[in-house]
């Protein structure tokens, strides 16, 4: 005797559903031909675990693809309507199957059906208009970005070549004239630096914001207090070795981020972004203490930045004493800024491994 499983059904304006109740449905079995579905599976139905199987005529045509997902307590069937309308029935004959039975868990009249198909195009062109804000969007921060690293790149590959060049051509001498022949350059890049604090402030970029800004504000500070400011230190030997250390290692990062605004890699340059930094970081940072160190009493003896006292007192309080503070937070900062960039490296170098597992 043919036993058959529970079916419910429901429609859709291009689309057929059937809910076979058939629990652990195996060797399933659905195929359609002309207007006739013909089912068959074993699993667990009304009359337990035995084979099931049935029939139905639809009302009209439908295409001969038919698509079927078991889960564990019942098998879903999708049929194409060959077309696009709204059914009076499912099936040929005007008196049901006995086992047939609407769904009402996805039961739908005509007008609600037409109102589901307009809410999922309103929600289809909502997503498709954020998709092309969203494209838009990350276009022109891409084309931002390339930009700004571009110009970046170009700066401190001017300076570190230019400095390169004078040191082989003038020896010694090129050391005491550096501020004279590459601060301006050196100024407009610093000054440009403080959009990468914006960046990560605002979350152009994924980056932290304290280490950003300890580099910006540290380095400019240097720049423009320690060097700009006294113009005893524009003739140190230490404006070389500052600029030429900041220099060596912007000119592997910026064109890592160029590389990265396109999601391209170049693995040697990568390697040089996320290495290059281990030896050079903390020699500026020495270079910059030694910077301070040697305006201290240059500070002490033009009492600039000076913070004058009431007359009773008759003193005031040196700019000295926040340099010897600053040389506290100086290497405070090194430690850091060190142990987020080291994480970085840990973090890109782990992944890498693990695509090559």
């Amino acid at each position: 005797m043919t036993l058959t499983p529970l079916v419910y059904w429901a429609q859709r304006h291009e689309d057929i559903y059937l809910r076979v109740e058939l629990t652990d449905a195996q060797n399933i079995d659905v195929h359609v031909h002309e207007k006739v579905l013909q089912f068959r599976a074993q699993g667990h139905g009304a009359k337990g675990q035995n084979e099931y199987e049935f029939s139905l005529e639809f009302l009209s045509p439908v295409k001969p693809e038919v698509s079927h997902k078991s889960t564990q307590r019942q098998v879903n069937i999708t049929v194409r309507k060959e077309q696009r309308g709204w059914w009076e029935r499912l099936t040929a004959q005007e008196r049901k199957p006995v086992f047939l039975a609407p769904d009402f868990d996805r039961w739908l009249d005509e007008s609600d059906a037409e109102m589901e198909i307009r809410e999922k195009e309103e929600k289809k062109n909502k997503l498709r208009a954020l998709r092309h804000k969203e494209e838009g969007f990350v276009s022109l921060k891409t084309g931002f970005l390339f930009v700004y690293n571009l110009v970046q790149f170009l700066g401190f590959s001017w300076i570190f070549v230019n400095m390169t060049v004078r040191l082989f051509i003038f020896g010694q001498d090129s050391l005491y004239d550096t501020f004279h022949t590459i601060s301006d350059v050196m100024f407009f890049c610093q000054i440009l630096a403080a959009v990468e604090v914006l960046n990560a402030a605002f979350g152009v970029v994924r980056t932290g914001v304290i280490p950003t800004l300890i580099q910006v504000v540290g380095r400019n500070f240097i720049l423009f207090i320690i060097f700009g400011s006294l113009e005893e230190m524009h003739n140190q030997p230490v404006v070389f070795f500052v600029f030429y250390l900041w220099s060596a290692i912007e000119i592997f990062r910026y064109p890592f981020y160029m590389l990265g605004c396109f999601n391209t890699e170049w693995k040697t340059l990568t390697w040089l972004r996320y290495t290059i930094w281990i030896p050079l970081y903390p020699l500026g940072v020495i270079a910059e203490a030694v910077a301070v160190i040697q305006s201290i009493p240059i500070f002490d003896e033009t009492k600039l930045f000076s913070i004058p006292l009431p007359k009773a007192i008759g003193t005031s309080i040196s700019f000295s004493y926040f340099l010897h503070f600053y040389l506290v937070l100086m290497f405070l900062g090194l430690f850091i800024n060190f142990r987020h960039l080291y994480k970085q490296r840990k973090r890109r170098f782990r992944t890498k491994k693990r695509k090559a597992n």
